[in-house]
């Protein structure tokens, strides 16, 4: 296969939803130093921005935020003792922002707090590249893209397979109809998760931290988990699930292979939390229907081992995490960067990797947004796809297998994937029919205006909560 080239990174970004350029005020050469600012100083923070940032020429992390200071401390030790200079370090974001000399922030806090600090980002004058999932709600996800227009910055969405080779190799051999039309797409997350367990008494909080400030926008609650920190994605007031925190990468390039830049027409989920009877309430086995126009993506996690007793993760035709394209003519597997025929016979590869944080880099120095390859507005409507298959979870109620059967049995493929939730239900000794499973109910979308039809419900879950004064700016133009 020929290499990319620029001209076609852009087209591709384009057709995925990525706006024309704008002007913007300033031009930094290859030689003029860019300055970092990190907040949220945990996996990726620490372990991915802080690197990926450092190992780039001519650009240096020069001050760190996080509420919990021993965190931030360990951070600013290794940034020392690795790339031998010191950094500023801030509890509180907000003083971090207030310095004129930090030019980017990389925003690795959990995704709850990504709307408020990114609008504060912008507000600031600052350049952004931020976690995905992008938004905690659909709203805000739009209120992080009002700003970043109006405030004129550059915004990249961590949704890093835009930047990898092999995915616009592969999505541009399957848009050139190497294997005619496309049928459906298949995504799913086979990750094992552990429980968060449930304590009787609520869970100490470090001295070193700042709780006020690591809530932020979310409910000020006591935690009964067992950690504070990662499983907070597990619960709804401050997380969204795996069919959000991992599923956003697959939506994502399922979407983009598709040239969808809208959200789907309708959605329906059906899934739970089984097994575990902890204090996490997001489901760890779910199944979704994203219907589009072009073709639908269907979406499935399994947290839980692939059966009672086992310890290997479960799979999807072979695979762990990934996304299958069906087409009139074959499939590919765009995570392995094979495609085959109807027949099974191999015919065709894809392979190369890519640097989204020097991507991100590169359209800062050259200020054009278009170099972006996941521009915010790609990364808010993935994300926003994520958000509504799990409002019709949220909106579900507990169900019958022949209640469940009804409302998927005229869509095959659904109806097969709801064929293998079952399946792994059962292999973990869970009755189906006893009231364990959550059936969504099917939600029609206006897709023009990122709300729901005729649903009040939905729609508050649209626009979301917050805590005062933590509190997301309406910045609709």
């Amino acid at each position: 296969m020929n290499s990319i080239t620029r001209r076609d990174f852009v087209k591709s970004s384009l057709a995925a939803g990525a706006i024309a350029a704008l002007p913007f005020s300033r031009v930094r050469g290859a030689n003029d130093t860019i300055r970092i600012g990190v907040v949220g100083l945990g996996g990726r923070g620490a372990n991915a921005h802080v690197p990926s940032f450092e190992n780039l020429k001519n650009v240096t992390v020069v001050a760190v935020s996080d509420p919990d200071r021993e965190r931030m401390g360990q951070t600013a030790q290794a940034i020392e003792s690795k790339y031998n200079h010191g950094v500023d370090q801030y509890v509180d974001m907000r003083r971090l922002l207030d310095r004129k000399d930090i030019d980017v922030i990389g925003n690795a806090t959990q995704n709850y707090w990504h709307g408020l600090s990114t609008i504060w980002a912008c507000q600031a004058g600052k350049h952004i590249y931020v976690e995905k999932p992008l938004s905690h709600f659909i709203w805000e996800g739009r209120q992080m893209v009002n700003a970043v227009r109006k405030y004129d910055r550059i915004a990249q969405c961590g949704t890093q397979h835009r930047s990898e080779q092999m995915f616009h190799d592969g999505i541009r051999w399957i848009r050139e109809g190497h294997l005619g039309k496309i049928k459906l797409i298949t995504a799913f997350a086979n990750k094992i998760r552990q429980s968060c367990g449930k304590r009787e008494t609520p869970l100490p909080l470090p001295e070193t931290l700042d709780y006020d400030l690591w809530c932020g926008p979310a409910k000020k609650v006591p935690i009964y988990r067992d950690k504070l920190q990662y499983d907070c994605s597990f619960d709804w007031n401050t997380g969204d699930g795996e069919s959000c925190n991992q599923g956003v990468h697959e939506i994502d390039v399922a979407r983009w292979c598709l040239g969808e830049t809208k959200l789907p027409r309708r959605v329906m989920s059906i899934g739970g939390r089984f097994v575990f009877n902890d204090a996490c309430d997001v489901p760890n086995t779910q199944i979704i229907y994203y219907d589009f126009p072009t073709a639908p993506i269907l979406y499935e996690v399994h947290n839980l081992t692939e059966a009672k007793g086992s310890t290997k993760a479960p799979t999807t035709r072979g695979e762990r995490v990934g996304v299958i394209v069906d087409c009139e003519g074959g499939s590919v597997s765009l995570y392995r960067g094979i495609a085959w025929d109807n027949e099974g016979k191999e015919v065709a590869k894809f392979s190369g990797r890519g640097d989204h944080f020097a991507n991100f880099i590169e359209a800062v120095r050259a200020n054009r947004r278009e170099h972006l390859n996941a521009e915010i507005l790609v990364g808010h409507t993935s994300t926003a796809v994520c958000h509504t298959g799990n409002i019709s979870y949220r909106l579900g109620e507990k169900a019958s297998v022949k209640e469940m059967r009804a409302q998927v049995r005229d869509i095959p493929p659904f109806s097969e994937m709801f064929d293998r939730f079952l399946e792994h239900l059962s292999a973990h000794g869970i009755d189906a029919d006893a009231g364990t499973v959550t059936l969504g109910p099917w939600l029609d979308i206006d897709r023009d205006n990122e709300r729901f039809k005729n649903n009040d419900r939905a729609n508050r879950l649209v626009r979301g909560f917050y805590r005062a004064p933590y509190v997301v700016p309406d910045l609709t133009a």
